[in-house]
């Protein structure tokens, strides 16, 4: 049976990084990328990590009923958009998402064919790697930083996580290798 591997967890806590060496070390997996109505951030290339739609295009794929999930986050620059399609369960997946995308998903293909891995790293870490990445951009948004990290710790508390049995997770606090290992682990299973 082919699976979805949703990689979920905190802003910062290494999704990207993580996904980006398992695509490169498995070869296998085939990414999910989503959609997002957010404006493309300087670096962050059409169809790689987003694909970057309209509020149109949205209701669009809505009125089609491709969408799978979607979230609006209320941001300091206005709403955002991120959503899934609706893609074939031919090979194994991989995407990022959150513990709301990964459910529907759940509920579109199956508990069954659904693997959520939850990275964790320590708040020190994550609140360091996360102003040091807002440092980067063109503009900081320093509130949104202060934002997102507060509502992290609603979306990922204790009792929305024990909402699933099957939860695996990741800790990112060491080096690439050692989430690599810890990830090898999960996806031999069966």
């Amino acid at each position: 049976m082919n699976r979805v591997f949703c990689l979920v967890g905190k802003s910062c806590s290494g999704k990207d990084t993580l996904y980006a060496h398992i695509l490169e070390r498995y070869p296998e997996l085939v990414p999910v990328i989503p959609c997002t109505t957010r404006p493309r951030r300087p670096g962050e290339v059409e169809g790689q990590t987003y694909h970057f739609v309209t509020e149109e295009r949205l209701r669009q794929y809505e009125e089609e009923g491709q969408v799978v999930e979607k979230r609006e986050y209320h941001t300091t620059q206005g709403p955002w958009t991120y959503f899934t399609l609706r893609f074939a369960l031919d090979t194994d997946r991989l995407l990022i998402t959150t513990l709301e995308g990964a459910r529907a998903l759940m509920d579109c293909y199956g508990p069954q064919a659904v693997r959520v891995v939850c990275l964790q790293v320590d708040d020190r870490t994550r609140l360091l790697r996360y102003i040091h990445r807002e440092s980067r951009q063109q503009r900081p948004d320093y509130a949104e930083v202060c934002r997102r990290f507060l509502a992290d710790q609603v979306d990922f508390s204790q009792e929305r996580l024990d909402q699933f049995p099957r939860l695996d997770f990741i800790d990112t606090g060491g080096d690439i290798d050692s989430c690599l290992k810890q990830w090898e682990g999960i996806y031999q299973k069966q």
